[in-house]
């Protein structure tokens, strides 16, 4: 991996002492709260009714987790320190999402019969 910082990051509802995060409904609040940072936002025109495109609740293998766009810190640097920030404080376990996709294996091929 060339650049760790232009892959999605993971922040999945587990403390790094192996506890679920709570309340349950943590990953829908803060992506509500950065629901604003998103392409060609103009705070005028009125409520969000969505989540940004660039933080996203999710599940991932039965956890309830976020994905993050690294292209969040191009748009709004503090609003991706804060969410860095929020998994930090709150000692929940961060990954790339590049680890969720494991590496492909080719099946074991016989010698051939000579």
């Amino acid at each position: 991996m060339s650049d760790p910082t232009a892959v999605e990051l993971i922040i999945k509802g587990v403390t790094l002492a192996g506890e679920p995060f709570r309340p349950s409904d943590w990953a829908e609040r803060l992506c509500g709260v950065l629901a604003a940072y998103r392409p060609g936002f103009v705070a005028t025109r009125g409520p969000v009714l969505g989540y940004s495109p660039y933080v996203q609740p999710t599940m991932v293998r039965g956890v309830r987790s976020v994905i993050v766009d690294p292209r969040l810190r191009d748009l709004e640097p503090r609003a991706w320190d804060f969410v860095v920030g929020f998994a930090r404080d709150n000692g929940l376990v961060t990954m790339p999402a590049s680890e969720l996709v494991a590496a492909p294996t080719l099946p074991d091929i016989p010698p051939a019969a000579g």
